[in-house]
């Protein structure tokens, strides 16, 4: 990055308000500095260092790795739903146990995984490895509603495997699916934030209403107090011997 970068020519391209990389051409080390200051004070990075000339992008680096980062994030994510699972039998396998591998598979193939379906031999048995192509073909067919086959049936060792994919409107579903539990996801804390926001603000409301009510209690207590500070008939009246006879 930027005086990092040791080469003298470089094929400089820069994002453009699209979000797709716009190429400025070729320039020299010197230059394309010089351009990336211009942009407004703009990192100047390698990424592709294997090319002739190396190319580089001419982008703010605290944005560029956060974007890399999310990136990395998203692909993570996805591959969890995109491993290969695998499902083993035998070629002597009774109808129940058939059932089994077939519906795991089928729970594999609707989580948007491939699945390796796999025919095992024992000693001998490798002679009968017809009968493992017709049970890995047979699977095949009866899964055929959410898979593609992905080529026919190899040998590995002892073993006949079959690959088998989930269909483009498997993927769509899965892809479907996940988008509803992040937009559920975002809802529900979106929820918890606007209450933990009422929540907040019904407290202040409580507090304001508290406040004013204790005013108004000091209010009246000092109210009450004055009552008791008013003036007697004898204050407003003055004392001698007559009032007293009079009043007593």
């Amino acid at each position: 990055m930027n005086d990092e970068i040791t080469a003298p020519e470089l094929r400089v391209v820069t994002p453009n308000p699209k979000g797709k990389d716009e190429a400025l051409g070729i320039m020299s080390r010197a230059d394309a500095l010089a351009k990336a200051q211009e942009l407004g004070g703009l990192d100047l990075i390698l990424i592709n260092e294997k090319s002739d000339p190396p190319v580089c992008k001419i982008v703010d680096y605290s944005k560029y790795r956060y974007m890399q980062e999310k990136k990395a994030k998203e692909v993570k994510k996805n591959s969890k739903a995109n491993e290969v699972k695998e499902v083993k039998m035998s070629y002597k396998i009774d109808v129940h146990d058939y059932d089994v591998r077939k519906n795991n598979a089928l729970k594999f193939l609707k989580q948007g995984n491939r699945v390796k379906c796999t025919v095992m031999f024992r000693g001998r048995e490798v002679q009968h490895d017809n009968l493992g192509v017709q049970l890995l073909e047979k699977l095949a067919v009866d899964l055929e509603d959410v898979c593609m086959r992905e080529g026919r049936p190899k040998r590995e060792g002892r073993n006949l495997s079959l690959m088998l994919g989930p269909r483009p409107e498997v993927m769509k579903a899965v892809s479907d699916s996940r988008k509803a539990e992040e937009k559920a996801k975002k809802q529900k804390k979106a929820a918890a934030f606007a209450k933990k926001q009422a929540e907040e603000q019904a407290e202040e409301v409580n507090g304001s209403i508290l406040a004013r009510a204790q005013e108004k209690v000091s209010q009246a207590d000092d109210d009450d107090d004055d009552g008791e500070n008013e003036p007697t008939l004898e204050d407003l009246l003055g004392s001698d011997d007559l009032t007293d006879e009079l009043f007593s």
